[in-house]
């Protein structure tokens, strides 16, 4: 049985929360953090991003940007920027972006359950990625962010969810990019109890953040299963409900002879689509044209291999191109979400990239039929959008 619990969250004075919350810290670099925060002082970013608050020599993983950040944290709550509510709940959050809704359950989740495997991670962390989350979780005393998980197909969940929206909400903001985001404190406890007898719930968004909070519990230590460090906060969707859109890709340093291997291995099957309509195809785009090409057959059986962007990897990246490990690769660069063809065309176009690779986008099945399997995904196979907003609600372990 999954452990899941309601908690006290710190969150924005109502009437600041428009202007206090953000984006997820790893959507961003440093620049476009400064620029997002700008003159705002109470932005969440000071909080997620410290090293804006330095000049752009400074190490980002310097003591002195992560003491930053638990100040701002600290100042904020000391302020009244941040109240905290009197009682532990669980918390109802719909995000809508144009005809897209998805409601989910804002709720602690256990590491021991993602130490066990039953919270099921499809991705690989990067130990340099992990190190940063780890520190500013462990020098701030709280969560600040939320992993988005995929829960099963659980009958009534999504019903129970939205019975919990029919309230006045705490917060509904609609954010620069378009996409609304509500929260409400959850009236009635079955969604939790139901989530508790999933079985499993899936990591879509968010693996460093759970790899880090488990790091932090194994540091902290104690026996205690229920400290509060050993929880983390996450929101879990339904998973008939979320949207996963393509992870394209940009190649530099394309010779000619690679270009006509890789039209000899994969011929042009149609001129003109900038998005392929089905599973096992791709879209080039090179010189101002898009063109059509049926990607390289699987590897072998394994569910990670079926993916398109493993037949890409396999049949195209690796053995064409000689991009061998596009986690590292300075070759390769990633183009993900709602930025689409146009951001490809307008990179190859400007001579920052040879070509591009527009692909379909991965499922949620497949997403779940390689995490059941125990297996990873390649780099780069999932962009879940929309995003969840950092800064609607933090999870405190320091007894402040």
């Amino acid at each position: 049985m999954l452990r899941l619990r309601p908690f006290r969250a710190w969150r924005p004075d109502a009437r600041l929360a428009d202007r206090f919350t953000c984006v997820p810290y790893d959507v961003i670099d440093t620049d476009e953090a400064r620029a997002l925060a700008g003159d705002n002082p109470h932005s969440f970013l000071r909080v997620i991003r410290p090293e804006i608050a330095f000049g752009p020599d400074t190490d980002p993983h310097a003591d002195a940007v992560y003491a930053e950040g638990r100040a701002r944290l600290d100042a904020f709550m000391a302020a009244g920027v941040l109240v905290r509510d009197r009682e532990p709940h669980t918390y109802i959050y719909r995000i809508r972006q144009g005809s897209h809704s998805q409601t989910g359950l804002f709720t602690l989740v256990s590491t021991d359950d993602y130490d066990a495997g039953r919270i099921v991670r499809h991705e690989a962390t990067r130990p340099d990625k992990e190190d940063d989350r780890t520190r500013h979780i462990l020098t701030q005393g709280a969560h600040a962010e939320p992993v988005l998980l995929v829960a099963p197909r659980l009958p009534g969940f999504a019903e129970a969810l939205e019975a919990g929206t029919l309230g006045e909400p705490l917060y509904d903001l609609t954010t620069e990019d378009q996409v609304r985001h509500t929260l409400w404190v959850a009236p009635s406890d079955l969604p939790r109890r139901m989530l508790t007898q999933a079985g499993r719930l899936y990591v879509a968004d968010g693996h460093h953040r759970c790899k880090a909070a488990s790091r932090v519990a194994r540091e902290l230590g104690g026996t205690d299963p229920d400290a509060d460090f050993r929880f983390f906060p996450a929101v879990v969707f339904p998973q008939e409900q979320l949207r996963i859109l393509p992870y394209n890709r940009l190649l530099t340093g394309v010779t000619d002879a690679q270009w006509s291997a890789f039209l000899a291995a994969c011929p042009v099957v149609a001129e003109g689509p900038a998005i392929p309509g089905n599973r096992g195809l791709a879209c080039v785009y090179r010189a101002g044209r898009w063109t059509l090409h049926e990607l390289p057959a699987p590897a072998d059986d394994a569910a990670d291999r079926q993916l398109d962007v493993a037949r890409l990897q396999d049949g195209i990246l690796a053995p064409i191109f000689g991009i061998t490990d596009p986690r590292t690769h300075p070759r390769i660069a990633f183009v993900g979400g709602s930025r689409g063809t146009a951001e490809l065309e307008r990179k190859v176009d400007s001579g920052a990239a040879d070509l591009a690779f527009s692909l379909h986008p991965t499922s949620i099945a497949d997403l779940v039929s390689v995490s059941d399997a125990g297996l990873l995904m390649p780099p780069k196979s999932t962009w879940f959008e929309p995003k969840l907003r950092s800064g609607l609600l933090i999870a405190d372990f320091s007894n402040r």
